[in-house]
């Protein structure tokens, strides 16, 4: 993935007249304690630690680069991982004219789509860019794509702000069979995959499938056709309220097969809607379902091939979350403090997703934003638009999925340092560097702001190249080399 002169011109279009200068900050921003300004970047020192952060948020700002400066890697994490002990108020007052997500199913149902939708994913981005709970917010992204729910299907467009509210959120760093158990009996995920119309009299088999082949076991997790069969009988009856309280779990006994079952080799002992219940806490106890889920979790932290890069790794994991019971906390610290950090530099490549694209280009050009769907048609185009994953198996976690629509990318850098889009805006104040400095400069303070560190040397000379007069830097100058940084194959990773 390079960046030659041409494509560099065509992506910033040098000569296509002056870039737009942001307006005064909404009254929320002022509020919320606005962005930390780009001249408190502490500047490059050689650490490794953008490296690391770079996995484990949006983004790192100065934020995040002064505090590990201060407590460490380690120390960061387990704050991080003790997040409710962090004062998120900044981004807590950027949600309040988005309590649409905090209504019941009933009252959301009253509304048309749109004026649903719009604030959950609008809500979904100021908390990526904005919180400090970072590493919370990575981990909520990561069960939202293992329990995948698309808005498109049925009434999923109102049931998955509930389900993410109730199920996703308050169980990120809980236990993995109390997530998994939320998970079933939530009405988003019984309509997505079905259970609704899961009837004695008819069985229908979708969620027992995928539950055991995306949410637990994995597709070769040693289950076969007849354990499908018998936990898709185990789930009849699961179903969601269609009179009062209308979008709510229901067990509907009437429409529960209370016939023996044999699951996973072993009979069912509990009757009615504790049969499901037993057939679940089965499959969490399951040495497979403990692979998967570790296996997931270092490819989306370390890897693109776990077993590759990180095999001892992947077993550790696996082995903490099984003598845990899922305990969430502690399987990520293997993960992050056994895993990540004793992980030599280079990492292993991790492109960043669109979603993370974005909100790090947002997060560390210390954008202020509403959130705006503008963005999120953009994410659109670059085939990441949230909750609109349409199977179940989520977004993908490898580079190869992402690679070959990139042009997307490169017009959205040029657009947000123009300030194309309504409702965000960024600044770049004229007194950041020295008044008489060139556009050298101003391109490696871009670089340590974006990616850490130095350009690589082609690529920098690459894009001096390219401009008119490198010793006469104008805010236009600026803003083409903050984009050409976005651009640039070195910010497309993690």
């Amino acid at each position: 993935m390079s960046l030659n002169r041409r494509q560099f011109i065509q992506l910033i279009g040098l000569g296509g007249g002056a870039l737009a200068v942001s307006g005064c900050a909404p009254i929320v921003s002022r509020l919320a304690g606005g962005p930390v300004k780009l001249a408190t970047w502490p500047g490059w020192d050689g650490s490794p630690d953008f490296a690391y952060l770079s996995r484990l948020t949006y983004g790192p700002t100065a934020y995040e680069r002064q505090r590990t400066a201060e407590i460490g890697l380690a120390g960061w994490i387990e704050e991080q991982l003790d997040f409710s002990a962090i004062d998120d108020e900044s981004a807590e007052i950027r949600l309040r004219p988005h309590d649409m997500i905090t209504r019941r199913a009933d009252a959301l149902a009253m509304w048309d789509q749109e004026d649903v939708i719009e604030p959950f994913k609008q809500a979904t981005l100021l908390r990526r860019v904005y919180s400090r709970r970072q590493l919370y917010e990575t981990v909520v992204e990561f069960w939202t794509d293992h329990f995948n729910i698309a808005l498109a299907k049925g009434e999923c467009w109102y049931l998955k702000v509930v389900d993410d509210r109730q199920v996703i959120r308050p169980h990120a760093f809980g236990r993995f069979d109390e997530l998994l158990f939320a998970s079933a009996k939530s009405p988003a995920m019984l309509v997505y995959l079905d259970n609704q119309v899961n009837h004695k009299e008819h069985p229908n088999e979708n969620y027992a499938r995928e539950v055991m082949e995306l949410h637990t076991l994995g597709v070769d997790g040693g289950y076969t056709q007849d354990d499908v069969m018998e936990l898709a009988r185990a789930l009849t009856g699961w179903s969601v309220k269609e009179n009062w309280r209308h979008g709510d779990y229901v067990f509907d006994e009437e429409a529960h097969d209370n016939e023996r079952k044999v699951f996973l080799g072993e009979p069912l002992s509990a009757k009615e809607e504790a049969e499901a219940e037993e057939a679940l806490s089965r499959l969490v106890d399951h040495p497979s379902t403990a692979a998967f889920i570790a296996e997931k979790l270092v490819r989306r932290f370390i890897s693109d091939d776990p077993y590759r890069d990180a095999p001892e790794l992947v077993a550790k994991t696996a082995t903490a979350f099984q003598q845990s019971r899922g305990d969430i906390q502690q399987v990520l610290r293997v993960v992050l403090l056994d895993g990540l950090l004793n992980m030599s530099l280079p990492l292993p490549l991790k492109i960043k997703r669109p979603i993370q694209f974005v909100t790090s280009a947002l997060r560390q050009l210390q954008a202020e934003s509403n959130g705006s769907m503008a963005i999120h048609n953009e994410l659109a185009l670059m085939g990441h638009s949230d909750y609109d994953w349409p199977t179940p198996d989520g977004p993908p976690d490898e580079a190869d999925a992402w690679l070959r629509n990139l042009m997307p990318r490169w017009r959205f850098a040029l657009q947000l340092l123009r300030n194309d889009y309504d409702g965000t805006r960024v600044e770049i104040p004229d007194d950041l560097l020295p008044s008489d400095a060139p556009a050298a400069e101003w391109l490696d303070h871009f670089s340590d702001l974006l990616l850490g560190g130095p350009l690589d040397p082609g690529t920098r000379l690459q894009m001096l190249a390219v401009l008119p007069n490198q010793n006469e830097v104008t805010d236009e100058t600026r803003r083409l080399l903050a984009a050409g940084v976005l651009a640039s194959p070195a910010f497309q990773w993690r």
